[in-house]
């Protein structure tokens, strides 16, 4: 592409992806630039069935949606009278896509088109990128294509058969299956460990010569596996003389980490911040738009020379020269893109930015790693002090550490996944070797082995990207899509009291004691549902290929391969998808229908079998058979509750509910358990049971109690009521509205919801604008539709519930259709 006279032009359309961006960047530009947005996506594959015409090299079938249609209209206007347009979308391939569907869906042509990138939103990165325009790179197109034509694929040909064969609804996704499958091996390993007690011994140690008694701790390098070990051990230390074994002192150091990438900044906002994934990367692109921060999607760890630089001179003026230490990482993931940078602070000189409390906090987080990482090793002496017991083999260990200079550790010290145990780095007493020591106390407590932690969103993404399965751009969505199926859920879980012993001398007496703790306690954490086991275990028995974690790593590696040009789109889709039909093809021919049925043991009052399996509202317990004259009974699981961990002790106290708890009003009150979690019913009227409350244990007192609050509540909601009309002016979660026979109807603003008169409620509701049909109507006339479907397709047999289809390529909606394989 030719370069632009400045000096002769007067019209120029910039196009970006959001509003905020678009501010940004016209701030920076010229009375000549027009910065407009294309509000995301302008283009996808239509939702009309398949919309991939398989039999012709896998040729999609993209449509403008309805949302887009006036954004793309509007642009095509601006086009229209500008003289060069400039696509200024994301740098990555994601980002091109969008280039190329705006290219092609205003009807542009190359001689007035520019396409410029940039990784800051700053005057001098935007002036860069103007000065260097470059073409579409339609290799990272074919990559974004190739992923989203693969993964309308699989989801399109994976979810008719779990309809059929597990339960109706349900969906299926290439990468996120396989992270549902790390979840639930997950939770196996853990059912599946088997928890072990020993006893921990630490003493309390006085030098004889230090006047001042002062004490230092140490651990025996020895742990006991039994109470009489122990028991034993301490026994033999009442009489024994401690002396100083030996004194280890050592000079250590600690290097800072690297700067931030996609994944680590996930991870430690997690950790330090308590934010999901999906709120990190809403902010972090905040910080984006608004010039504060490089471009957030990034697996690279570089930083630029003009950040070194900048970085040496932050923090000499802050911290002195002799904190500084240039480092350039190197990132070890394969794929990266080391043109790119890491996430960095656009100014190394601004230490605070962001609108809100929640962009400054991660700003700060961003610029602290970015600085620390540039500056000297924190310099540590670590002292080892060895003190003798009664059996040879064993020893006491004290641990210390001493900062002699504390570097990066002046800014910053990164998170920690793991489980934090007790610090054992403490100040030492100046000892020598054969110095004798009193002991002030000995203990030995029961401790109890750990299972794998269950993952939290953050943990999941460093495991994702440790297996090579996904990107920076895939890694949030992934996870905020199997929560929103339902095949996981991110919760709290309250733990349970555990029982443990500790043996204490001291002054020559050893006592017993039996003390209490909570264990099991879970915050944020990511649990598989039942649904999403069964899903699991169904795709791992028939798609095993599909679900296998080297095979998703190999199918991101080829993605990589397309962006590089080293590989055609159309054959790696070819090699995935004719095996895959395949086996789609014998799955529904062949494979039985699964619920996860097991059979727990027999009902002893009925001598009839109980079982727990997913049935129509999810996860159940069903005491008898289906082929009995007599009817089945069943009961909702709890939502803690698994069919796979389940007892048959704790299914048929299931049975228990619903239950009578008393009366209140002359009416019976009752307890019991339901879709929504577990309840009381008065009246013909539901009261939800308050979350950690045991529905087993809520008598009369409280119940009657709920049922008050429960109607106090809705008093207060009430602003205004018809009875005679049907109508009700309520206060609701987002201000009041007005319900009148089970519709709810908008008050317009500047109106009073106090003041409103039934002669006024009645012309809101007259002039109320006609409702659209909800999400859920959509789907519903959406699944009436038989599905279109290619040539190929059409000669298959049809999904569980669908007609044979029309095929794809009926007529397009877009504006224009060129070959995304065209060459630059």
């Amino acid at each position: 592409m030719s370069r632009v006279n400045f000096s002769e032009m007067a019209k120029n359309l910039v196009i970006v992806e959001s509003p905020a961006k678009a501010k940004t960047i016209e701030g920076y530009l010229g009375k000549d630039f027009l910065v407009k947005s294309s509000y995301g996506h302008v283009r996808d594959l239509s939702e009309k069935g398949l919309s991939i015409n398989i039999d012709n090299d896998f040729e999609p079938v993209y449509e403008v949606p309805e949302d887009k249609k006036k954004v793309i209209s509007e642009l095509k206007k601006l086009a229209k009278d500008a003289e060069v347009v400039w696509l200024a979308s994301d740098e990555d391939r994601e980002g091109e896509a969008i280039a190329w569907h705006l290219y092609q869906s205003l009807g542009l042509d190359e001689e007035h088109t520019r396409r410029i990138v940039f990784n800051e939103i700053t005057k001098n990165a935007i002036g860069k990128a103007i000065e260097k325009p470059r073409g579409i790179d339609y290799n990272l197109v074919n990559a974004q294509q190739a992923r989203r034509i693969l993964d309308r694929l699989v989801g399109y040909e994976l979810s008719p058969v779990l309809w059929k064969k597990v339960k109706p609804s349900l969906s299926a996704g290439r990468v996120q299956s396989v992270a549902v499958r790390l979840i639930v091996e997950r939770e196996r390993e853990r059912n599946n460990f088997k928890v072990t007690s020993f006893y921990k011994v630490t003493g309390g140690f006085i030098p004889v010569k230090d006047a001042q008694k002062k004490s230092f701790r140490a651990e025996l390098n020895h742990r006991f596996e039994d109470a009489e070990s122990a028991e034993k051990f301490l026994k033999g230390c009442v009489d024994h003389t401690f002396t100083v074994n030996n004194v280890e002192t050592k000079p250590g150091s600690k290097t800072p980490s690297a700067p931030f990438t996609t994944s680590t900044l996930q991870q430690e906002a997690s950790r330090k911040l308590g934010y999901s994934v999906a709120r990190t990367m809403q902010v972090a692109q905040k910080l984006y738009e608004s010039g504060k921060i490089t471009y957030m999607r990034t697996d690279s760890v570089n930083l630029s020379e003009f950040a070194l630089d900048a970085a040496a001179k932050t923090i000499g003026n802050m911290y002195g020269d002799n904190y500084h230490q240039r480092r350039q990482y190197t990132t070890k993931s394969k794929g990266a893109q080391e043109a790119h940078e890491c996430i960095r602070p656009t100014d190394m000189n601004v230490q605070s930015a962001g609108a809100d409390n929640s962009e400054q906090r991660l700003y700060e987080l961003i610029w602290k790693r970015t600085v620390a990482s540039q500056m000297s090793d924190a310099r540590l002496e670590k002292t080892n002090i060895y003190v003798s017991s009664p059996q040879t083999p064993y020893q006491f260990v004290a641990r210390g550490e001493v900062i002699k200079f504390e570097g990066f550790l002046k800014v910053y010290m990164e998170g920690t996944d793991e489980e934090e145990e007790e610090k054992d780095e403490q100040t030492l007493p100046d000892v020598r070797q054969g110095d004798g020591l009193n002991y002030n106390d000995l203990s030995a407590t029961q401790r109890f082995t750990i299972p794998p932690s269950r993952y939290t969103e953050a943990s999941l993404v460093k495991k994702l990207e440790e297996l090579g399965i996904g990107r920076p751009s895939t890694y949030a969505p992934t996870i905020s899509t199997i929560q929103k199926r339902g095949y996981v859920v991110k919760e709290e879980r309250e733990g349970t009291p555990r029982s443990y012993t500790v043996y204490t001398l001291k002054s020559g007496d050893l006592k017993k004691e039996t003390k209490e703790e909570i264990t099991g306690a879970e915050k944020n954490k990511l649990f598989p549902t039942d649904i999403g086991a069964l899903v699991t275990d169904f795709l791992v028995e028939h798609f095993g290929r599909i679900l296998d974690y080297n095979f998703t790593a190999s199918v991101e590696k080829e993605f990589d391969e397309i962006a590089a040009g080293d590989l055609k789109w159309e054959k790696m889709i070819r090699r995935f998808y004719d095996p895959f039909h395949e086996n789609v093809t014998t799955t529904e021919k062949e494979s039985k229908k699964v619920t996860g049925k097991r059979l727990l043991g027999t009902d002893p009052q009925s001598g009839k079998n109980v079982y727990v399996l997913i049935g129509r509202y999810g996860p159940m317990a069903q005491i008898g058979e289906i082929e009995d004259e007599e009817k089945p009974k069943f009961a909702s699981l709890r939502k803690t509750q698994s069919i796979e961990s389940i007892t048959l002790e704790e299914a048929l106290d299931l049975f228990k509910l619903p239950r009578a708890v008393g009366m209140f009003e002359d009416k019976e009150i009752s307890v019991g358990i339901g879709r929504f979690g577990p309840y009381i019913k008065h009246d013909n009227k539901f009261v939800s049971i308050p979350r950690g409350e045991d529905p087993m244990e809520v008598e009369e007192a409280r119940a009657i109690e709920l049922i008050h609050a429960k109607r106090e509540a809705e008093s207060n909601r009430i602003i205004r009521d018809y009875p005679e009309q049907g109508i009700q002016v309520l206060r609701g979660r987002f201000g009041p509205y007005i319900c009148k026979d089970k519709e709810n109807y908008r008050i317009p603003k500047g109106q009073a919801a106090e003041s409103l008169t039934l002669e006024e409620i009645l012309t809101i509701i007259e002039n109320a604008p006609e409702k659209k049909p909800g999400r859920g109507s959509a789907r519903k006339a959406a699944s009436a539709k038989p599905a279109a479907k290619t040539a190929k397709a059409k000669t298959r047999k049809p999904a569980a519930g669908k007609t044979a289809a029309k095929k794809t390529t009926a007529k397009k909606t877009t504006a224009k259709k060129t070959p995304v394989s065209k060459k630059k």
